[in-house]
Order: C-alpha cells, then structure tokens, then sequence
C-alpha cells in the first residue's frame, strides 16, 4: 500500500496499535522507494519526505511512528545516489520491522516474571505486548485470570478479551467506571504504551491514568509494557506530547444531544512516573525515570529532530 493508503488506514483505527502503527509505516515507506523507477536521487529523496509526512500527521501522539520513520531514514542523508538510498531505506526498514517483533517476544519472557500463579491481573485497552506477557506466563504454566476493561469509546477491550480467550485464559470484562470497584480484588495490572516521555510519563489510551490512580490507592503494581522505540527523544528538549483529539461521532450519534452540547473525545492520557512501578522493555525491566537514559541510550541524538 502507498502511504497514503497506510495513513488512511491509520487514521480510521483500521491500523491500530502502537507498534503495528510503526512497523506498517516503515512497510510503506520501504514500498514508496522501491516503487520508484527512476534515478534521480533528488526526486527519491523529495518522494520519501512527502510520505514521511503524510505517515506522521496521521497519528500525531505515538511516538512509535515518529521513531519508526526516523529509523528508516537512518544515514540516508549520505547516501550518493538513488540506488544507493533506496537500498538504505529497504535495509533499515527490514531492520527495524524485525527488531519491533523480537522486542515483543523479549518483553513477554521479561514480563510474564511479573504474573504469579493464581493472580487476578487487568489490562486496560488493546496492547500487543501486555498480551505477550500474560500469553507467556499461561504458556509457562501459571493460571491466573484477567480483568479486561471496555476501553470506550472505540471498546478495543473487545479486542483483547477474545485475544485472551482463544489462549483459553479467564476473561472478565468490565465498563471503564468499575475499575475503582475491582481493583480492591486484584493483584497486578498490565497496559501497554504509545509515548513514554524522558521524565518518565507515559502517554496511553484514554482512562489509564485513572486505572493507575486507582492502583495506587488499592496498592496494587501498575506496570507498563512497552518497546524502547515508544520512547519520546523529543521530550527531551521540552516538547509536549501532543494529545490527539478524535471526532465527537465516535462517542455520541449526532442526534442524541442538542448542537449546543459539545463532545470532548480525547484519545490518550498522561500517567504520572509515580504512579508506575515498573516499565517492561526489550532490554529489561527499568524504574519509570530511567526513561531518560533509555532514550540516550537506545535512539541516541540523531533521532532527536529531521529537518523540516
């Protein structure tokens, strides 16, 4: 698909996930240059770039396409001639495509350490890679069950539940308002991640901020499940984590309320680092204000900014 195609998708939730996000654009900047037939560097170059901004104007707040497509053009500024880029952005679109699916199998083994047999364990929407780790603690033999929210507006909780249930682990749904009232009964709760910012805040679906103040009251460990590349170099210099806003027809039908009543439709929320005890990452199991040193780490500066 083009990238305009993925983004298109992207925008509608037909790709959803934050990984997913990430590893399709990567697919689809690699599919725009090698389906350019010519030879003129400038042209190839000017091509990526387009696709490159259409992909991230379409999901603004995962930080997993902003780092995703920074990777693919990883030493392409180097490169001599048209051949010689489109090579570049083949090889570390592969490269990065295969790193994003082996930290999610790392991040399984890491984190199912976290489960306990007999534990009572909730997630919260719809993340790949707290499946991952509640998928290889049941393979390793451990019997717990799971509490999976709605997850509303656009209930990815679905999702999950029947990810779940096809592994044959006990799936209890509830609505996003009774976490408060079951976190009393749990053990341990699992969510996944969009944006970790360097102070070590985590951006996520909406209603994870409230699930994880809800954990801290019941004392309950709050850990987050997510690859490095859902680090935010950025925020390193200050900028803000945009959070997106989506259309009101996602919540009410246009007919339910008068034209006077507006809808807020906020996709994402900030949980605080001292609401988090631990974050579950490729490359171990850190405190939420090691972020700093991840992104240093793992990115490095060269993912800090792309000219415009």
């Amino acid at each position: 698909m083009s990238a305009e195609d993925v983004a298109g998708r992207i925008r509608s939730m037909e790709i959803r996930g934050a990984a997913e996000i990430a590893r399709r654009a990567a697919q689809a900047l690699m599919e725009e240059v090698e389906a350019y037939e010519g030879d003129d560097l400038q042209d190839l170059r000017q091509r990526a770039e387009d696709a490159r901004d259409v992909l991230l104007a379409s999901r603004p707040t995962a930080i997993s396409l902003w780092n995703g497509v920074q990777y693919v053009f990883k030493g392409t500024a180097g490169a001599s001639n048209a051949e010689e880029y489109r090579r570049m952005v083949r090889d570390n679109a592969d490269r990065f495509i295969s790193r994003s699916r082996s930290a999610l199998r790392t991040i399984g083994r890491l984190g199912a350490n976290r489960i306990r047999d007999g534990d009572k364990v909730l997630t919260h929407c719809n993340s790949k890679a707290a499946i991952a780790v509640m998928a290889e603690a049941w393979a390793q033999g451990k019997r717990f069950e799971v509490f999976v929210t709605e997850s509303r507006p656009w209930r990815q909780g679905v999702l999950t539940a029947n990810d779940l249930a096809k592994l044959d682990i006990p799936v209890t749904m509830i609505v996003d308002s009774a976490v408060r009232y079951v976190m009393k009964d749990l053990d341990l709760v699992l969510v996944g991640a969009d944006t970790i910012a360097s102070n070590g805040a985590v951006i996520n679906k909406i209603g994870t901020s409230q699930v994880a103040l809800a954990a801290h009251e019941a004392r309950v460990p709050f850990t987050v499940c997510a690859e490095t590349f859902k680090f935010s170099p950025r925020t390193i210099y200050g900028e803000l984590v945009r959070i997106e806003e989506r259309d009101p027809a996602e919540v009410v039908k246009e007919d339910e309320v008068p034209p006077q009543v507006r809808v807020f439709n906020p996709v994402f929320d900030a949980t605080p680092p001292e609401y988090i005890d631990s974050i579950v990452t490729e490359i171990g199991v850190i405190p939420p204000y090691a972020a700093y040193q991840v992104i240093v780490k793992e990115l490095g500066q060269e993912f800090m900014f792309y000219e415009e």
